[in-house]
Parts: C-alpha cells; structure tokens; sequence
C-alpha cells in the first residue's frame, strides 16, 4: 500500500469524527415512564416539549426543575414557574422541583430528593439536544434505581447536528464535548 494512502487514513477519520461529533451527542429516545422530568436550563422549549409528551402520554406527570436562587428582573424563578403550572391546563399534574445544585451532577440529587415520597421507577428526562447523551449517563449514574430515557427539546438557535454552520452551535458542540470528558475523567468518579 502506498505511504500517502497510509497517511490520509488518520486525518480522514478525525474529519469523520469531528464532523459527527454533534450527531453523537443528540440522543433522542423517549420511553414511556412513571414521571416527565424536564431539567432546569432552558425556559421556552423544554417546558414547551415536556407538555407535548405529557398530552401524548409519555407519564400521567410531569415535573420540571426549577433553580430555587435565580430571579429576573427581582422575581424569582420558581414564583415564576408557579405562575406557568398555575395557568395551564394540565397544572393539577405538573409539579415543580426546586434545584440548588449547579451542575447536572447536582440536579439529580435535587431530583431524588423531589421524588422521595413518590412511586417512581421511570423518568424520561426533557433537555436539550446537545446536553441529552450526558443527562443521560449522569442520571443512570448518579440514579442507579431508576429507569432513564431522554427527549429532546429541538432549539434551532442553540444547536444543530451540523454543528460548524453556525456560531451559537459551534460554542455548544465545544462546551459539551469538554463537559462530557470532564464528566467521564473527572466528575463520575468524585463524590
């Protein structure tokens, strides 16, 4: 075999790897469950989407995290969220978690502690697209008793799978890609 045909294998394979690299991180496989979790994070698609797969009866509830500290403009986040679950349809089967935690990590022991009391084997986490393969790893680890399954909250303005078409997706392709190795070098294996 030619020495330049030995030599293009390397780059050729990393260009395949980098320009699936956005691809990878999408999981998009939602089961049916005991309860809807939508993670904290996004406010206008996640909530949006974890409606959608309550009306389509993915889970008879759905719970959405909602971080206790934040406000906007001196309200605060989870006055905010009780206002929204007041006022929709489904509210009497909407609850909200309220999460201190920073970090996914963080979330799911806020998680646990919003489903103590409940009867929950299952939950089909709602994330967005390029969070959704390390939501995933990070509840089954951290939540060993639960059956986990993801859906995603499609974001246009924030990722795509193509992800070098756009500045926005580019920055999140990055950000999560070195959150996912922290996550697998690091961050599983302390506390």
């Amino acid at each position: 075999m030619p020495l330049w045909v030995v030599l293009s294998w390397p780059p050729l394979l990393a260009m395949v790897l980098v320009a699936t690299s956005g691809s990878f991180l999408i999981v998009n496989q939602p089961e049916k469950a005991d309860l809807i979790v939508v993670l904290a994070g996004e406010t206008e698609k996640r909530p949006e989407r974890g409606l959608e797969l309550l009306r389509q009866n993915y889970a008879p509830r759905l719970q959405i995290d909602v971080p206790a500290k934040d406000k906007i403009y001196n309200q605060s986040l989870i006055d905010l969220a009780r206002n929204y679950v007041q006022n929709l349809p489904q509210g009497r089967w909407v609850a909200l978690c309220p999460v201190f935690g920073l970090s996914t990590k963080a979330e799911t022991k806020d998680v646990e502690a919003c489903l103590y009391h409940q009867p929950v084997g299952s939950l089909l986490l709602v994330t967005s697209e390029f969070h959704a393969r390390r939501a995933r790893m990070i509840f089954q680890h951290q939540l060993p008793g639960y059956k986990i399954s993801v859906a995603v909250s499609p974001d246009p303005r924030e990722f795509g799978a193509a992800w070098w078409k756009h500045r926005q997706w580019a920055k999140n392709n990055l950000s999560e890609w070195l959150r996912l190795v922290w996550w697998q070098l690091v961050e599983r294996w302390i506390g």
